[in-house]
Order: C-alpha cells, then sequence, then structure tokens
C-alpha cells in the first residue's frame, strides 16, 4: 500500500471522501482513479508526545499492512487517530487499535470477500 505525502491530497479526501467513526479512529475514503490504493495516517498533538504519535502511527500502518491484500483497489484513505487511542494500555494495544480499524474498514465496505 502507497502513502499518501502531500497535504493537498489530504485535503481533497477530507473534503469529498467519506467518513467513519469510532472511539479510536476517524476514517475518510475517496476513490482516486488508479489501480493502487493509498494510506495516510493523521495522529495530532492532543493524541500525546512524539512518542505517543509516532508508536500509534506504527500500530495504525502495521495493521493496514496486515491486511492490505483484502483492501479494494483504488482507493485514498486517510486515518486520523483520536486521544482515546493513547490512553490504551501497553498490552494489548495493538489488538484493540487492529479491531477498531478492521470496524472501520468493515463499515465502509473496503474489505474485497473473502475466497474459501
Amino acid at each position: 500500500m502507497h502513502s499518501i505525502k502531500k497535504t493537498k491530497s489530504f485535503k481533497i479526501v477530507y473534503g469529498s471522501g467519506r467518513q467513519a467513526v469510532n472511539p479510536l479512529f476517524v476514517m475518510y475514503v475517496r476513490a482516486n482513479d488508479s489501480d493502487i490504493s493509498r494510506l495516510g495516517v493523521t495522529v495530532s498533538k492532543k493524541v500525546g508526545k512524539a512518542v505517543v504519535r509516532n508508536r500509534i502511527r506504527r500500530l495504525v500502518k502495521e495493521s493496514c499492512r496486515l491486511r492490505a491484500y483484502k483492501i479494494k483497489k483504488g482507493m485514498d484513505i486517510v486515518i486520523v487517530a483520536r486521544p482515546a487511542v493513547a490512553d490504551l494500555p501497553r498490552e494489548g494495544s495493538f489488538f484493540r487499535a487492529d479491531k477498531s480499524l478492521e470496524q472501520l474498514f468493515r463499515r465502509m465496505q473496503l474489505l474485497c470477500p473473502e475466497e474459501e
């Protein structure tokens, strides 16, 4: 999965994309008219200091990397961490964040059906 890096690209997704919210994250999604999906992660200073923000960013990217093969192609996805994610206990924080992100992916209908 490629990254969204430019502020203009983030603003386009924020402005014209669909959104879904849960207690830990906000997800914005927009079709990008290409064959690749792109991911952008935003963690504001309200969430915590740099160490905490970077840990959360790594958790989100790893969760998306593990399910990248299931995510529909041609989508721009921006995930915004909410301050509640910083309050997760260190033990098991990946699993809680991963479960929360999976709920958002399902709600936004971004996961391809699994083949049996």
